[in-house]
């Protein structure tokens, strides 16, 4: 039998057409993939196809993402991906939804958990807290003046730079490939091929916008989040690589706001865990779901 793979549709969210991927099965109970930032729904494919047949798997591309619209403003604050997720649920009545989010996924999906806990049956997050508290605390240093021209000046460099160009497909590849030493040759030329299109003069660039590289300087208060994380009630499960960059919330603290979770840590595996050790990371859903 041929993979076809999934579905595209659209939904609108404030006044934005924004994509995703519907891999059928629509009698099935549903589950969100949702990818983290300067990635898109595709990423999921490989997940998508070991679950399938037991549930009805939506796969959404965030704003700025993928084949979804950019913002007009190019701002992209979490406040607007949080509703652009309420929108979602509510337009395609998947509540109680089961959630699976990567980074900045997993940032937004935990939020909209906290607000909404009665519409979220489990939750899984793959280091989605978002900056560890000593990278929050190094950016208190310099006061809000000094971080919203430090804002500006990135915004207005974002607004002159165009979007790197790829002379073939190949040297997209290789760029994928030198970005994230652990992935596969099959895995990235997969991320590569729907991460990437086509300019007309026949060369390649990445689908997410340029904007997304600006740095959060608005974003809710810490403590505010942390309030959220409090009013989940879902059981969550926090995936963490050992390689990886952000912050264990074991070794943080970070976890004492949560009622309901439990960590889970990956040895040999980095950011993209999910892609470092699919086939544990398969089992480990598996078990949990």
């Amino acid at each position: 039998m041929i993979d076809l793979g999934p579905t595209s549709h659209s939904f609108i969210s404030q006044r934005m057409r924004l994509h995703y991927c519907d891999w059928g099965n629509p009698e099935a109970p549903p589950l969100l993939l949702l990818h983290g930032g300067r990635d898109h729904a595709r990423s999921w494919d490989w997940t998508a196809r070991e679950l399938q047949r037991d549930w009805h798997i939506i796969a959404p591309d965030w704003r700025g993402h993928g084949d979804s619209a950019w913002s007009g403003d190019g701002d992209y604050n979490t406040h607007a991906h949080v509703y652009d997720l309420a929108q979602l649920v509510h337009q395609l009545k998947l509540a109680p939804v089961t959630i699976v989010a990567h980074s900045m996924g997993g940032n937004i999906a935990l939020r909209y958990a906290g607000l909404y806990p009665e519409l979220v049956k489990k939750l899984v997050a793959i280091e989605g807290l978002g900056p560890s508290p000593k990278m929050l605390a190094e950016r208190r240093k310099s006061d809000f003046a000094t971080r919203e021209r430090e804002w500006i000046e990135a915004k207005r460099a974002a607004a002159a730079r165009q979007p790197k160009r790829y002379a073939t497909l190949e040297e997209a590849f290789a760029r994928m490939i030198s970005e994230n030493s652990f992935l596969s040759e099959e895995q990235a030329r997969h991320l590569t091929i729907h991460g990437t299109h086509r300019n007309e003069d026949g060369s390649y660039s990445w689908k997410f916008d340029n904007y997304l590289h600006l740095p959060w300087a608005h974003d809710t208060n810490p403590e505010l989040v942390a309030q959220l994380w409090s009013r989940i009630t879902c059981p969550t499960l926090l995936m963490y690589g050992e390689k990886s960059w952000a912050s264990n919330p074991v070794d943080d603290g970070r976890i004492e706001h949560f009622a309901t979770a439990r960590v889970v840590t990956f040895e040999n595996a980095g950011h993209w865990l999910h892609h470092d050790q699919f086939d544990r990371f398969v089992a480990e859903l598996r078990a949990f779901l």
